[in-house]
């Protein structure tokens, strides 16, 4: 599969590069949103990793231009800025994922995997777990074809896990994707989201709790 890396700083980019290519991963890597573009509108590419801070246009500013122009490549997004705030601007403006800095070479290859594994599924909206189809543009989940009634908070939360099956969510992350601008959702009330849709979908899936860490979705082994 060939990547696209939007990187400036030449030793990063040389440590991801070497890293994906490790990975069996063939990389084209750029210096600038408007090389990025250009080499988008020349070729395919499965996934974008893109620095924030790139020279003139920066990376969210790119993320934003390809997502208005209906363009649904995955995107990582590198980072020099962890707090909260930057984090949820990234995934509102369209990204898929981020990666604070400075970060293993191991984890970003992991981070990759997923997120094209998750694509092969979510570009039509539909993604499959064994035994659940979780439908993102319509808003139904099914499990063994009976359909689950799910409450708006508890698709909310359903939606943040189910396109990061396999990886850690934060609690902040969770919390904020069940908030709303109108009621903020308190921890506790997110443990309570959070053990009522464990209830709704059995053993179809597991929701886990990592302490001091997150939450991790995993879809349930095959028998």
């Amino acid at each position: 599969m060939r990547l696209l890396v939007v990187e400036d700083d030449d030793i990063v980019a040389d440590a991801i590069t070497r890293g994906l290519m490790a990975a069996n991963y063939s990389v084209h890597r750029v210096t600038s949103a408007e090389a990025a573009l250009s080499a988008l509108a020349a070729e395919e590419f499965a996934l974008a990793v893109i620095d924030v801070g790139l020279p003139g246009t920066d990376g969210l500013t790119l993320v934003r231009r390809l997502r208005s122009a209906g363009k649904a490549i995955p995107t990582l997004i590198l980072t020099a800025r962890c707090t909260l705030a930057d984090k949820v601007k990234a995934l509102d403006i369209g990204a898929d994922d981020f990666l604070s800095k400075p970060f293993e070479p191991a984890e970003l290859a992991a981070r990759c995997r997923a997120l094209m594994r998750r694509s092969s599924g979510a570009l039509d909206g539909i993604i499959k777990l064994n035994r659940m189809t979780v439908d993102l543009t319509g808003r139904r989940l099914c499990i063994d074809d009976a359909e689950v009634e799910l409450t708006a908070r508890e698709w909310l939360l359903l939606e943040c896990l189910v396109r990061r099956t396999g990886q850690i969510v934060s609690k902040e992350r969770v919390q904020q994707a069940v908030s709303s601008p109108e009621q903020d959702i308190t921890p506790n009330a997110v443990e309570v989201h959070v053990s009522r849709l464990r209830a709704k979908l059995g053993d179809a899936a597991v929701i886990r709790n990592l302490r001091g860490l997150g939450y991790r979705f995993e879809e349930a082994k095959s028998a």
